[in-house]
């Protein structure tokens, strides 16, 4: 058994991984550097490449990071949603939490750090799967949100809405006046209706 597969070796690939990707998140891509990775696990620097083949290599697996960790996120939240019929409105307020984000101080920091990973993921195919799987699993949280509050709608209707979302939540990232939240909620609150008619609970 090698060092870099036994208990302690995992520990700290777990530790470069998670330390890699705080500092994505905090920075973007150039931030995730050997030095900065290693000081930011407390590990020394030459952990970085004796546990990784490259920095691509270790990028890669903070992006899986970062997109598990998305993923279940979504999950919890979704799984604490009771289901009862819901208006347009408290629809959309939900979607955007999930989408967005439920806390406005941290919005714009958090929503340029996905956005530039999205980009830069769209640059290297090794990492295309990682996103399209995240914005499957965001999808299929919207869909669930929708089902739960009594409406019923087609999944690629939700995939186009969530992109749609998107595309106005960058809009409102390099514009100036409305926040990405308001945006977002803007965005979803005028075809809730159109998109995910109210169905009767199955008794």
């Amino acid at each position: 058994m090698t060092a870099a597969v036994t208990p302690k070796g995992e520990r700290r690939r777990c530790a470069l991984v998670s330390a890699a990707a705080d500092l994505l998140c905090e920075g973007g891509f150039d931030a995730v550097r050997h030095r900065a990775v290693a000081r930011r696990a407390g590990l020394p620097l030459a952990s970085t490449t004796y546990y990784f083949s490259s920095l691509d290599d270790l990028i890669a697996k903070a992006v899986e990071y970062v997109g598990t960790q998305e993923t279940q996120q979504l999950h919890d939240k979704v799984a604490m949603l009771s289901r009862r019929r819901r208006s347009a409105e408290s629809i959309a307020d939900i979607v955007v939490d999930l989408l967005v984000g439920d806390s406005p101080e941290r919005v714009s920091e958090y929503l340029i750090s996905r956005y530039e990973r999205l980009i830069a993921c769209a640059r290297q195919p090794g990492l295309r799967n990682v996103q399209r799987h995240i914005l499957k699993q965001r999808t299929e949280a919207v869909v669930e949100i929708i089902e739960r509050s009594g409406r019923c709608v087609r999944p690629e209707l939700v995939s186009a809405l969530v992109c749609a979302v998107d595309g106005a939540v960058v809009a409102a990232l390099v514009g100036d006046g409305v926040s990405p939240r308001e945006t977002a909620r803007a965005t979803l609150i005028g075809v809730i209706d159109v998109l995910a008619p109210i169905v009767s609970f199955a008794k």
